[in-house]
């Protein structure tokens, strides 16, 4: 599935969870509380975590988590982009173009 793909499906799937209402605003704090999460779960593989209730993951259940986090912070900015019509290439292409013009290089 491509990037595109998975940004008309997301959108398809929050409609049907009527989630996909939500104004803007509200989209970026639940990248924020994402972003939280994903911190946490690098946090768990570089530095450890040793939290009393929490259960101790092994290694490959860290690295899910990783992933976890991860996707869940794309899908988040990939909805509020839909938000405002942008198709996650655009984004891509963006990206790439602001680089290579602010330091003068392609890769």
């Amino acid at each position: 599935m491509d990037i595109n793909e998975h940004q008309q499906w997301l959108i398809k799937f929050y409609e049907k969870r009527d989630w996909f209402k939500y104004p803007p605003q509200d989209r970026v704090n639940y990248i924020t509380e994402e972003l939280g999460e994903l911190s946490r779960a690098v946090r768990t593989i570089e530095v450890g975590r040793d939290h009393p209730g929490e259960k101790v993951l092994n290694q490959a259940e860290k690295e899910d988590n990783l992933r976890e986090e991860m996707a869940d912070v794309i899908d988040q900015v990939l909805v509020l982009a839909a938000k405002y019509d942008i198709k996650p290439d655009e984004l891509l292409e963006y990206s790439e173009n602001k680089l290579k013009k602010r330091f003068n290089m392609d890769v």
